[in-house]
């Protein structure tokens, strides 16, 4: 399986934001919400990965409830490959 680098997973969580003509904030720590990254986003982000790496992504909703922060996106779908 192909895995994506944190980084890697940010310049697709910007695409993904860019296409709302929002822009990722260079802190990890920022918030989400203040940020307008929204469920869906997480969703398309999450599809992005599968296409890149091949393999889909099992997820469950408490890891997903934890979220709240840009570095927690990214964190979170580190971790998920790794599974």
């Amino acid at each position: 399986m192909k895995e994506l680098s944190r980084a890697q997973i940010r310049d697709l969580m910007a695409q993904v934001l860019k296409n709302q003509d929002k822009e990722l904030p260079a802190d990890d720590a920022a918030q989400l919400r203040e940020i307008g990254f929204r469920s869906l986003d997480f969703s398309e982000l999450a599809l992005r990965v599968e296409d890149e790496t091949g393999e889909e992504l099992n997820f469950d909703a408490p890891g997903l409830r934890r979220i709240a922060t840009v570095g927690d996106v990214l964190d979170f779908l580190v971790e998920l490959q790794q599974q």
